[in-house]
């Protein structure tokens, strides 16, 4: 079942969001977070929807939101700022609502802006970054929270991401606590689509990783 949310609220004011109800008994709540709003990215981006999809297999409740300015939110875009604090309003509202450990998943400028708000943050059981970008259409990312992420934490990228290339990306993740597991997902680029000479969308692939890594981690199998 899917549920409109109509009462969730950020400092600038409204946040669009929908709730995949999941399972009576579940025992996590999950988050996911878009990518880039001026790019287009909003809670119905391909990579976000199926990350949902994941949590949903595994009977999780799991909230999407549309940040500030996106969609029907209010407010307007705030460079990363302000969108760190939709992440934690967020985070309140699963934690009022559903009082449940939450794992924490993004994609793109929404992994990072979702663990700069998650790191820490002792309701945040998991970490999940999906195509964690490091310089995207002149935008630089910092990492220097890292090293107050004590969650376990899952990293999974595209090996033909240009936006975050393998070396640099563990160059970056080594000042992060363990414990970090980092997965490249051969011929897929930044959305986890196809690229040439192997073009049918990883999409499944990266699904798969993150499925295996809730189970073995919050379930034990």
């Amino acid at each position: 079942m899917i549920r409109t949310i109509e009462d969730l609220r950020g400092p600038a004011g409204r946040l669009e969001a929908v709730l995949n109800e999941g399972v009576d008994s579940a025992a996590y709540a999950a988050l996911v977070c878009h990518p880039h709003p001026p790019s287009g990215g909003t809670m119905h981006t391909r990579a976000v929807y199926q990350t949902m999809k994941v949590f949903e297999s595994l009977g999780i409740p799991t909230l999407r939101f549309n940040f500030r300015g996106v969609g029907v939110s209010d407010g307007a875009y705030d460079d990363g700022r302000g969108e760190v604090e939709d992440v934690r309003a967020a985070l309140d509202w699963i934690d009022r609502t559903l009082q449940l450990p939450i794992v924490l998943a993004g994609f793109s400028f929404g992994a990072n802006v979702s663990w700069r708000a998650g790191c820490g943050d002792p309701r945040v059981r998991g970490l999940i970054g999906l195509g964690m970008p490091l310089a995207a259409a002149g935008r630089h990312y910092t990492y220097e929270f890292v090293a107050a992420c004590t969650q376990p934490k899952l990293l999974v990228t595209g090996a033909e991401d240009p936006f975050a290339s393998r070396d640099r990306m563990e160059r970056v993740m080594a000042d992060a606590p363990p414990p970090l597991e980092m997965h490249w997902v051969e011929g897929a680029e930044h959305f986890f689509m196809g690229v040439p000479g192997s073009p049918a969308p990883k999409l499944p692939h990266m699904q798969e990783i993150v499925r295996t890594w809730v189970r073995a981690q919050f379930f034990g199998v």
